[in-house]
Protein backbone atom coordinates (compact mmCIF):
# COMPACT_ATOMS: atom_id res chain seq x y z
CA UNK A 1 0.00 0.00 0.00
CA UNK A 2 2.01 2.79 1.41
CA UNK A 3 6.02 2.68 2.42
CA UNK A 4 7.07 3.66 5.74
CA UNK A 5 9.91 6.38 5.53
CA UNK A 6 12.94 6.04 7.93
CA UNK A 7 11.08 3.34 10.38
CA UNK A 8 13.77 2.77 12.47
CA UNK A 9 13.18 6.60 13.71
CA UNK A 10 9.47 5.99 14.55
CA UNK A 11 7.78 4.92 17.61
CA UNK A 12 5.88 1.84 18.63
CA UNK A 13 2.59 4.59 18.96
CA UNK A 14 3.79 6.03 15.62
CA UNK A 15 3.75 3.28 13.72
CA UNK A 16 0.40 2.04 14.91
CA UNK A 17 -1.12 5.22 14.22
CA UNK A 18 0.11 4.98 10.34
CA UNK A 19 -1.31 1.34 10.57
CA UNK A 20 -4.38 2.43 11.57
CA UNK A 21 -5.14 5.34 8.85
CA UNK A 22 -4.46 2.62 6.46
CA UNK A 23 -6.92 0.38 7.68
CA UNK A 24 -9.22 3.21 8.13
CA UNK A 25 -8.36 4.42 4.77
CA UNK A 26 -9.67 1.01 3.08
CA UNK A 27 -12.59 1.27 5.41
CA UNK A 28 -13.76 4.64 3.97
CA UNK A 29 -12.76 4.07 0.68
CA UNK A 30 -14.15 0.29 -0.05
CA UNK A 31 -16.36 -0.02 3.41
CA UNK A 32 -15.01 -3.48 3.77
CA UNK A 33 -15.79 -5.28 7.00
CA UNK A 34 -13.50 -4.32 9.92
CA UNK A 35 -12.07 -8.14 10.62
CA UNK A 36 -10.52 -8.34 6.65
CA UNK A 37 -9.26 -4.97 7.12
CA UNK A 38 -7.85 -5.53 10.82
CA UNK A 39 -6.39 -9.30 9.41
CA UNK A 40 -4.87 -7.02 5.46
CA UNK A 41 -3.18 -4.70 7.88
CA UNK A 42 -1.89 -6.66 10.28
CA UNK A 43 -0.08 -8.91 7.61
CA UNK A 44 1.45 -5.92 6.57
CA UNK A 45 5.71 -5.29 6.75
CA UNK A 46 6.25 -4.12 9.75
CA UNK A 47 3.45 -4.11 11.87
CA UNK A 48 4.96 -6.28 14.34
CA UNK A 49 7.02 -3.29 15.43
CA UNK A 50 3.92 -1.23 16.08
CA UNK A 51 1.90 -1.34 19.44
CA UNK A 52 -0.83 -3.65 19.01
CA UNK A 53 -3.35 -2.56 21.21
CA UNK A 54 -3.32 1.37 20.43
CA UNK A 55 -3.58 -0.20 16.70
CA UNK A 56 -6.36 -2.00 17.94
CA UNK A 57 -7.75 1.10 19.53
CA UNK A 58 -7.11 3.48 16.69
CA UNK A 59 -8.40 1.45 13.87
CA UNK A 60 -11.74 -0.25 15.75
CA UNK A 61 -12.42 2.83 17.78
CA UNK A 62 -12.45 5.00 15.08
CA UNK A 63 -15.02 2.61 12.82
CA UNK A 64 -17.00 1.89 15.62
CA UNK A 65 -17.43 5.41 16.41
CA UNK A 66 -17.03 6.97 13.04
CA UNK A 67 -20.56 8.75 12.93
CA UNK A 68 -19.95 10.80 15.93
CA UNK A 69 -16.36 11.69 15.62
CA UNK A 70 -17.66 12.81 12.13
CA UNK A 71 -20.44 15.51 13.64
CA UNK A 72 -17.47 16.60 16.35
CA UNK A 73 -15.67 17.34 13.35
CA UNK A 74 -18.26 18.63 10.61
CA UNK A 75 -18.84 22.42 12.50
CA UNK A 76 -15.24 22.89 12.17
CA UNK A 77 -14.62 21.86 8.61
CA UNK A 78 -14.78 23.98 5.55
CA UNK A 79 -15.96 21.61 3.78
CA UNK A 80 -18.76 18.69 3.87
CA UNK A 81 -17.21 15.47 5.80
CA UNK A 82 -18.27 13.63 2.11
CA UNK A 83 -15.94 15.39 0.33
CA UNK A 84 -12.76 15.14 2.64
CA UNK A 85 -9.96 12.90 1.15
CA UNK A 86 -9.65 9.71 3.03
CA UNK A 87 -6.23 10.69 4.04
CA UNK A 88 -7.72 13.54 5.57
CA UNK A 89 -11.07 12.32 7.23
CA UNK A 90 -8.87 9.29 8.79
CA UNK A 91 -5.97 11.47 10.19
CA UNK A 92 -8.64 13.92 11.26
CA UNK A 93 -10.96 10.52 13.06
CA UNK A 94 -7.55 9.50 14.54
CA UNK A 95 -7.28 12.56 16.19
CA UNK A 96 -10.59 13.15 17.80
CA UNK A 97 -10.61 9.45 18.80
CA UNK A 98 -6.89 10.87 20.50
CA UNK A 99 -8.53 13.38 22.19
CA UNK A 100 -11.46 12.21 23.18
CA UNK A 101 -10.22 8.18 24.36
CA UNK A 102 -6.28 8.40 24.99
CA UNK A 103 -5.94 11.09 27.58
CA UNK A 104 -2.11 10.06 27.76
CA UNK A 105 -1.76 11.34 24.95
CA UNK A 106 -0.60 15.02 25.05
CA UNK A 107 -2.97 17.22 23.16
CA UNK A 108 -0.43 19.08 21.31
CA UNK A 109 1.22 15.17 20.32
CA UNK A 110 -2.21 14.29 19.13
CA UNK A 111 -2.15 17.30 16.96
CA UNK A 112 1.40 16.86 15.28
CA UNK A 113 1.11 12.92 15.09
CA UNK A 114 -2.07 13.45 13.04
CA UNK A 115 -0.53 15.96 11.23
CA UNK A 116 2.52 13.53 10.37
CA UNK A 117 0.26 11.24 9.15
CA UNK A 118 -1.41 13.74 6.71
CA UNK A 119 2.11 14.85 5.54
CA UNK A 120 3.20 11.07 4.96
CA UNK A 121 0.11 9.94 3.24
CA UNK A 122 -2.11 12.73 2.15
CA UNK A 123 -1.73 15.54 -0.54
CA UNK A 124 0.20 18.52 -0.64
CA UNK A 125 -1.50 20.89 2.16
CA UNK A 126 -3.71 18.07 3.65
CA UNK A 127 -1.39 18.51 6.45
CA UNK A 128 -1.89 22.04 7.01
CA UNK A 129 -6.49 21.46 7.17
CA UNK A 130 -5.90 18.92 9.91
CA UNK A 131 -3.84 21.12 12.15
CA UNK A 132 -5.99 23.91 11.56
CA UNK A 133 -9.24 21.75 12.18
CA UNK A 134 -7.70 19.87 15.48
CA UNK A 135 -5.84 22.86 16.46
CA UNK A 136 -10.08 24.42 16.56
CA UNK A 137 -11.23 21.07 18.52
CA UNK A 138 -8.60 20.71 21.20
CA UNK A 139 -9.57 23.63 23.84
CA UNK A 140 -13.52 21.39 22.98
CA UNK A 141 -12.67 18.26 24.07
CA UNK A 142 -9.27 18.60 26.11
CA UNK A 143 -10.45 22.22 27.46
CA UNK A 144 -7.85 22.31 30.66
CA UNK A 145 -5.40 20.56 29.37
CA UNK A 146 -5.27 23.59 26.57
CA UNK A 147 -5.71 26.28 29.01
CA UNK A 148 -2.96 24.72 31.37
CA UNK A 149 -0.07 24.81 28.51
CA UNK A 150 2.08 27.66 29.14
CA UNK A 151 2.50 28.14 25.01
CA UNK A 152 -1.14 28.71 24.90
CA UNK A 153 -1.13 31.49 27.50
CA UNK A 154 -0.66 35.20 26.40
Amino acid sequence: MWAMAKSSDKSARTRAREFALQGLYQHLVGRGDPADIDAFTRGLTGFHKADSAHYDALLHGCIAEGPQLDERLAPLLDRPVAELSPVEHAALWIGAYEFLHCPDVPWRVVINESVELAKSFGGTDGHKFVNGVLNRLAPLVRGEEVLRDPARRP
